[in-house]
Order: C-alpha cells, then sequence, then structure tokens
C-alpha cells in the first residue's frame, strides 16, 4: 500500500534559495552540507553558503566568500551586505547578502554574474586541514633494557 507520508518524508529537501544554484548552474557548481547549511563550490573555490534556517533568521540568505580587503567594493554593489552576525563578531569575512532585503534576489542574481565573471573579490580557495598523523598497524618494538 502506498502512504502519501512516509513518502513525502523521504524526498530530498531543496536546496535554499535555489535559484542561486540555477544560476550557477553553467558553471556545474559542487554542493556540500555546511553549518547545517549548503556550501556552493566552482572548482576549488567555495564562493557562497546558501542558508534558510528557523533559527537565527536575520543571518538567513546567501553568505559571500571574501576578504576584509573587498568588503568596501563590494559594499557598493550590495549596499545591504553585512557581516554574520551569527558568527559573534563585528566585521567577518564572510558577508551576508540577507534574505529579509527588499532586493534579495536581485542582489543574489549579480553576486552570480560576478561568480561567473571570475570576480577575485567573491570565492576563497579553502585551507587544507591537517590530518593529525595516522599511526602504523604495525607494532613498535622496544630495545630490551638491560638490567
Amino acid at each position: 500500500m502506498f502512504d502519501e507520508a512516509e513518502f513525502i518524508a523521504q524526498r530530498p529537501k531543496a536546496a535554499p534559495h535555489e535559484f542561486v544554484l540555477d544560476a550557477l548552474a553553467p558553471l556545474q557548481p559542487a554542493t556540500r552540507p555546511m553549518f547545517g547549511c549548503l556550501a556552493v563550490y566552482i572548482e576549488d573555490r567555495i564562493v557562497v553558503i546558501l542558508r534558510d534556517k528557523h533559527d537565527f533568521t536575520t543571518d538567513n540568505g546567501v553568505w559571500l566568500a571574501t576578504t576584509a580587503e573587498h568588503h568596501r567594493s563590494l559594499k557598493r554593489e550590495f549596499p545591504p551586505m553585512r557581516s554574520i552576525r551569527l558568527l559573534g563578531r563585528k566585521v567577518t569575512h564572510w558577508q551576508i547578502l540577507p534574505a529579509d532585503a527588499p532586493d534579495f534576489e536581485a542582489l543574489a542574481l549579480r553576486a552570480c554574474e560576478l561568480i561567473a565573471a571570475r570576480d577575485p573579490r567573491i570565492g576563497k580557495v579553502p585551507k587544507r586541514r591537517s590530518r593529525p598523523a595516522r599511526r602504523s598497524n604495525v607494532a613498535r618494538v622496544r630495545p630490551k633494557r638491560k638490567r
């Protein structure tokens, strides 16, 4: 027997602000879950994180991967852009185009245009995580001490 409630529960969750992924589709973006949000990569660069959650709704929107040196010029293009409050610092490298901005979709699509044009102000190559050295499966033999 077909259980509609079970079918609905099994459907994959829609990506937040999916129109951003649609706009970036020609660039063949890769996505990965990050912080309960969706990180978007173009080649080896993380370019945005898409967030639409029920907590800290003021930080829902499109998070731009950038650096402090680019804030001023990006702010001219995106007046509502600001640091992410959820991160707890006054100024963060990550900046947000807030979903509650009146022209949010237009701003997000403009950011997609800049990403497609390979604007160097948006996108960062993530630092490689250093992994702890793996222990060898070979037992270490210690020399016997003379008594």
